[in-house]
């Protein structure tokens, strides 16, 4: 790496200097008043952490002695040192935000790195699974005991609803209306949505709650987690992921897809089937609509796809 773009070391659980202090206080308004989850802090900590060193290379005493030559210098550090550049447009992003919080707190008069423009990224299509796919993913898991059951479930509502994996584990029994088939979805930046529970969803679900084990009173109540492992805790991300690798394994589509494939394809065949993309966005808890546009390119390719292959003058 450059000399010019130090690495980022591991956070001290106090940043020190008028650096450091800085991004300490950015980062409490982050956590308290954005709802930023520890995840988002700890990627804020890390870029920004990378920022502190080369300032302090550059030997500016605080954020606000540097100018937008400074941190140009520290963009091109970062294309030269090789980062991908959706890592790039995140770091710049990174420190954008911190200027913006340094004018609100008074201690940068302009935004220095406003100027900066970030890499172009070639957007991936998501990746999805056909419908056929999906039956044999949701197939997959064997309802002759709880665990079976528990996870038929998870990839019935995963699918149903379109969930991020950490909304998912997140759920308690209280989120879940069974009767009017909704959920209650605690998403990114702690917006809520209400997601839609499917008939089979439902089924599936009803199956489980009938099966897992009683909980301990402590446990008990609207606040009980709604998947659980073998120990009555909560199931995390983890043990999501890794029981969706056994039934992907065991519908023969090893391989092909990751826990957010299932909302990748949630969205996608929704539109397919003619969806509108506002209702679509509503569902997924986008904030943006451009976030939910990138699905009618997977779905355009597919028509286009289409007609190259039936129509006689397409070729």
């Amino acid at each position: 790496m450059p000399p010019d773009v130090p690495a980022s070391a591991d956070a001290s659980p106090r940043l020190q200097g008028a650096t450091g202090r800085a991004i300490e206080r950015f980062l409490a308004f982050i956590a308290a008043e954005r709802g930023g989850s520890r995840l988002t802090q700890k990627s804020y900590r890390e870029d920004l952490v990378q920022l502190q060193e080369f300032l302090e290379s550059a030997s500016c005493r605080s954020p606000g002695e540097a100018s937008t030559a400074v941190l140009r210098r520290f963009a091109a550090g970062l294309h030269a040192a090789g980062y991908a550049p959706a890592t790039i447009a995140r770091k710049l992003a990174s420190m954008r935000s911190f200027y913006r919080f340094g004018q609100r707190e008074g201690w940068c008069p302009t935004n220095p790195a406003k100027p900066l423009r970030s890499p172009r990224q070639s957007r991936k299509l998501p990746r999805f699974l056909t419908r056929e796919e999906i039956g044999r993913l949701l197939r997959a898991p064997k309802p002759g005991s709880a665990a079976g059951l528990r996870d038929r479930a998870i990839l019935e509502l995963m699918y149903s609803a379109g969930l991020r994996v950490h909304e998912l584990s997140g759920l308690d029994d209280g989120d879940l209306d069974l009767r009017s088939g909704t959920v209650r979805i605690r998403g990114k930046g702690r917006r809520e949505r209400l997601g839609v529970v499917g008939s089979h969803a439902r089924a599936a679900i009803g199956e489980w709650i009938a099966a897992r084990a009683k909980p301990r009173a402590t446990a008990a109540g609207p606040r009980r987690p709604l998947f659980t492992n073998k120990l009555g805790g909560r199931l995390g991300v983890r043990g999501v992921a890794r029981l969706l690798e056994k039934h992907l394994q065991a519908a023969g589509l090893a391989g092909r897809a990751s826990p957010h494939t299932l909302r990748h394809s949630f969205a996608t065949h929704l539109l397919d089937a003619g969806a509108d993309i506002r209702s679509v966005q509503e569902l997924l808890g986008h904030k943006s609509i451009t976030t939910t546009q990138i699905y009618t390119h997977v779905t355009t390719s597919r028509l286009l796809d289409a007609f190259d292959k039936a129509h006689p003058r397409a070729r």
